[in-house]
Parts: structure tokens; sequence; C-alpha cells
């Protein structure tokens, strides 16, 4: 599967956590998705 917006897939992947209740997402990681990570805390 290639991944052509991975801000978007990383927003969706917490949304959908989200919706079923779900205090931990795993997803590859990068500097700015930990960033973000830490602005959404």
């Amino acid at each position: 599967m290639s991944m052509t917006d991975p801000i978007a897939d990383f927003l969706t992947r917490i949304r959908n956590a989200g919706m079923v209740h779900k205090d931990r997402v795993e997803m590859p990681s990068s500097k700015l998705k930990r960033s973000l990570a830490n602005i959404l805390k």
C-alpha cells in the first residue's frame, strides 16, 4: 500500500482509533508526525 499523503493517513488513524475508544495508535513515525502528536496531545 502506497501512501501519497502521510499526514492525512496519520490524522485518519488517530480519528479511527478515537471512534473505537482506543488510547494507543501504532503507525510509521517521522519528526513531523511526532511534532503534530505533541501539539495534539
